[in-house]
């Protein structure tokens, strides 16, 4: 019984585990999301501080605004409007994607 119950546990946890990471997003796909869509606007890679629209903040820069978070992002990228952006309309998970990308680039 005593067994059961453990190997219960572990795999709940394993479920919990796997479910956190579906939401944090896959950080290369999000390069490539950002690659195809963000980077005629944006600077998008490590190092890359200059975007092509001058007015479009690296990815970068904004990786390292104060507040930034998965959220924040989240918010940001399923807004109806954006008014220095075009409409963008990604899934639920290439808004993770691109923000663990986005993120990933504070390191």
């Amino acid at each position: 019984m005593r067994t059961l119950i453990v190997s219960t546990v572990f795999s709940i946890l394993g479920m919990v585990g796997a479910s956190q990471a579906q939401d944090i997003g896959d950080v290369q796909q999000g390069r490539q999301l950002a690659r195809d869509v963000c980077a005629s606007c944006h600077a998008v890679h490590t190092g890359q501080t200059q975007s092509p629209l001058a007015t479009a903040p690296s990815f970068e820069e904004i990786a390292h605004m104060p507040g930034m978070t998965a959220a924040a992002l989240a918010f940001w990228l399923t807004a109806q409007s954006h008014p220095t952006m075009p409409n963008l309309i990604l899934s639920p998970q290439q808004v993770r994607n691109v923000s663990a990308y986005l993120l990933s680039l504070r390191n």
